[in-house]
C-alpha cells in the first residue's frame, strides 16, 4: 500500500467516525501519518477536555483506522 492509498483509507476510517463525534458536538481531522504506522489526529470541538476522549481515541478512532489500514499500530491525539 502506497502512502497515498494509506492516506487515504485513513480519510475513509475518519469519515465514518466523524458523524459520530459531531452528533456530540465535536470533530477530528487528520494530522499527519508517520513511518506508516502511526496517525496523528486532531480531536475538536466538544470532544476537546470531554472525559471520555482517550475511550473514544482508542475504542472508536483507532479501531475503525485499523479496520481501513491494518498497518496503523497507534493513534495519538494532538491537543491544539
Amino acid at each position: 500500500m502506497t502512502s497515498e492509498e494509506l492516506k487515504a483509507n485513513v480519510e475513509k476510517a475518519l469519515e465514518e467516525i466523524r458523524p459520530f463525534l459531531q452528533s456530540d458536538g465535536g470533530d477530528i481531522s487528520l494530522l499527519s501519518i508517520e513511518n506508516d504506522n502511526l496517525v496523528k489526529v486532531q480531536l475538536q470541538g466538544a470532544c476537546v477536555g470531554c472525559s471520555v476522549n482517550q475511550m473514544t481515541l482508542k475504542s472508536g478512532v483507532e479501531m475503525t483506522i485499523k479496520k481501513y489500514a491494518p498497518q496503523i499500530e497507534q493513534v495519538i491525539n494532538i491537543e491544539a
